[in-house]
């Protein structure tokens, strides 16, 4: 398993220096905005410059702009074939502060894509100064706040979709919810059955107990993150990547960290299969994910008041003073090959080591 993961660091080097280089000050088009200073320009010229430095500013702003495709994320999502103008005139020369009613709308559902197609800012608007025109094909499409929109859609990328399911308050508590009764579960059945479980009687591997602090850490920084950085994971949540090298160093940090789950995820397994019999070695994965549930919710929960520092501290040292107390093996037995605890009659072959 050393092999695999030198491999896999191998792999996020070569990837790192193998990734496009983004030029920041190039627009999505490919001109420059300060390409064009120093030349003479028309007025239409100079109107359309104006539009696409605004619309510049309000996506390094917002994160997303025209052309950015979406996917709802709700039951139902109503769009208004008004436009904003007379929407908000509507409601502002009545004092009603009520959007148009539903003959004057049109539904899109849970699932459908959507892509933006304009945008407009309504300074006269007290609701929500952003209006949004969204389009799921040619013969559908309307304007919606932006502030309506935006939580009922996801961007039309897996990494944000897997993002927003696990930043789910209610995944979240059916979570630790489920992991602890599994661990109460097993840890019952291991003091019945003296079954192996991680931290308690675990198995001579450092795998696991590396996984669950490496998704401890990785719970850490993401909450860090989303409390003293929310601007860059935001842009992250809209513009997503797997390339530890092309993002900012804390960011880059968390993904080496999400990188590195599946590899020592993949040696943990590999270990337990060695070291346990087939029914004996699910119990014991079995276990091992339940406990990587409540460990990722706690963290991910208490580092956003700050408790989850000290915790995670604590939680290392418990860790390691177990592995060490537990799963020190120095001997091995003569026949079998096995990892022992001390001299004497081998568990796994019954001969007897002196």
């Amino acid at each position: 398993m050393h092999k695999l993961l030198y491999t896999f660091l191998a792999l996020i080097i070569v990837t790192g220096f193998c990734s496009c280089f983004n030029d920041k000050s190039k627009t999505a088009g490919g001109m420059s905005v300060n390409s064009v200073e120093g030349f003479s320009m028309s007025a239409s010229d100079s109107v359309m410059l104006a539009r696409q430095r605004d619309s510049i500013t309000f996506e390094a702003k917002h994160c997303y702009g025209k052309n950015y495709n979406f996917v709802v994320n709700t039951d139902t999502l109503h769009l208004f074939y008004q436009q904003p103008e007379e929407i908000v005139s509507q409601y502002v020369m009545t004092d009603v502060l009520a959007m148009p009613v539903d003959s004057d709308s049109v539904k899109v559902f849970y699932g459908e894509p959507l892509v933006v197609a304009d945008i407009r800012i309504m300074p006269a608007d007290t609701i929500d100064s952003v209006w949004v025109q969204v389009a799921r094909d040619q013969y559908t499409f309307g304007w919606i706040h932006e502030s309506d929109l935006l939580p009922s859609v996801v961007p039309d990328d897996p990494i944000s979709q897997f993002i927003s399911v696990f930043s789910d308050t209610h995944i979240l508590w059916m979570l630790i919810a489920v992991g602890s009764i599994i661990v109460a579960y097993v840890l019952r059945f291991i003091r019945r059955k003296q079954a192996k479980i991680v931290h308690f009687n675990d198995i001579p591997s450092l795998y696991p107990t590396l996984l669950v602090l490496t998704l401890a850490l990785a719970a850490t920084v993401y909450s860090t993150m989303q409390t003293f950085m929310p601007e860059m994971w935001r842009y992250f949540y809209y513009h997503p990547t797997l390339n530890p090298f092309d993002v900012p160093l804390v960011l880059g940090f968390f993904l080496f960290l999400v990188w590195m789950l599946p590899v020592v995820g993949l040696a943990t397994i590999d270990d337990v299969r060695r070291h346990l019999p087939f029914e004996d070695a699910l119990l014991y994965l079995c276990g091992l994910a339940a406990v990587c549930m409540v460990v990722y919710v706690v963290f991910t929960i208490t580092t956003l008041y700050y408790i989850g520092y000290i915790l995670y501290a604590l939680y290392v040292y418990y860790a390691i003073r177990s592995f060490y107390r537990q799963r020190r093996l120095v001997y091995y037995c003569g026949n079998c090959g096995k990892a022992l605890h001390s001299k004497g009659k081998c568990p796994y072959c019954g001969v007897m080591n002196v």
